[in-house]
């Protein structure tokens, strides 16, 4: 069992000044390579439906492909003053019931103008890191498309190339027609798509993409398509969560047959990989560029900001909503005298181990058969 400063490269988890130390130190370059280590497996078994849930997903798939240049109404102006103004601008009111004191700092003087700003940034950001991880995704996924050793997975992951080219050409196409600005990929979630990348073992890149990266980023589309009031980014959310059910189920599916045969050591190697996962992810959401832009001392901004125990943050919470009981249903949570949930009981997320698993709901999002189901009743 390895300890916790070997996993994430400090001693404590909430180590503020280590996870601020990281950063970009190439954000002007257009190119970043990473090795990744593994071999491509041919496979002459080409039994179609061996695996009958995974010939289900890849069929399901075929039939929900969408064109993001005719079915979204990019004619739709975005206001992005407006969506954050939606969003609702900060006050002395606000952060006077959440227990934030400004007086002192660099924000202490800010009005209206200044936190729409903020806003408008920390929309821009977001979006950004997004984008950045919709291209995590596209190639981790074609590199599932070479390493994994069955048909029916090949065929599926095959499909899912084309969504994650999708998500990265809609959401570039946004953030350079309808924003104000982008930003470079955040260090925490650079060095996590390194990691997920860099694995040789095929289940691995499933494990860190399929059920980390894509689990927090359904979570976080649904809070943003509930929140947000602007049409065609709730439109373009819409489409790419019905994709993105599609692609938690599809690791859920394959790695609770491959978990099952895995010994305890191999197991707690899963188990240490997810939870470093998680941290990583959590880290990010700090959102240390956009208080670099605003030219705001990032360290003030950030503990001014984390009043109390910041794993107790419902916002940051409710992200790990897919994740948990993904995680349950592969038996990551409890095996090993229930390392992992252990770590996610620090984390304070083990409260969503029993939500509904990703395996089984993903029907609920296929806004593409919606659509045809609704035009063909009209």
């Amino acid at each position: 069992m390895t300890n916790e400063a070997d996993i994430l490269g400090r001693d404590e988890a909430d180590d503020l000044d280590a996870i601020l130390a990281i950063t970009n130190t190439d954000v002007d370059e257009l190119v970043h390579t990473i090795s990744d280590n593994a071999d491509a497996i041919f496979t002459w078994d080409y039994e179609k439906g061996a695996r009958p849930q995974l010939n289900k997903l890849y069929e399901k798939a075929k039939r929900a492909q969408w064109n993001g240049e005719v079915d979204l109404d990019w004619s739709i102006e975005v206001d992005q003053e407006k969506m954050a103004q939606q969003q609702g601008i900060a006050g002395d009111d606000v952060f006077g019931m959440l227990g934030i004191d400004l007086t002192g700092t660099a924000m202490a003087k800010w009005g209206d103008r200044e936190w729409l700003d903020f806003q408008i940034e920390s929309q821009n950001w977001s979006l950004s890191q997004f984008m950045h991880g919709e291209q995590g995704a596209l190639v981790c996924t074609a590199k599932i498309v070479e390493t994994v050793p069955w048909i029916d997975a090949k065929y599926y992951a095959a499909t899912q190339v084309m969504d994650e080219a999708r998500h990265v050409e809609v959401f570039a196409k946004y953030l350079q027609t309808k924003c104000r600005g982008t930003y470079p990929i955040n260090a925490h979630l650079r060095m996590l798509l390194d990691d997920i990348i860099s694995d040789s073992r095929w289940d691995m890149t499933y494990l860190g993409m399929q059920i980390m990266v894509e689990g927090l980023a359904l979570a976080a589309f649904g809070m943003a398509y509930q929140t947000t009031q602007e049409p065609l980014f709730k439109q373009l959310l819409r489409y790419v969560m019905s994709d993105e059910a599609r692609h938690v189920a599809f690791g859920v599916l394959s790695l609770k047959e491959y978990y099952e045969g895995l010994t305890d050591a191999e197991m707690m190697d899963r188990q240490e990989f997810a939870f470093e996962a998680a941290v990583r992810m959590r880290d990010r959401f700090l959102q240390q560029e956009v208080w670099e832009r605003l030219g705001v001392d990032v360290k003030e901004a950030i503990r001014t900001f984390n009043v109390g125990d910041k794993n107790e943050d419902p916002f940051q919470q409710l992200l790990f909503s897919k994740i948990v009981p993904n995680c349950k249903k592969l038996g990551l949570l409890d095996a090993n005298g229930g390392w992992l949930r252990k770590k996610f009981d620090v984390l304070g997320v083990t409260q969503f181990e029993d939500w509904t698993n990703t395996g089984e709901e993903y029907l609920e999002f296929d806004a593409v058969a919606q659509d045809r189901d609704a035009a063909a009743a009209g």
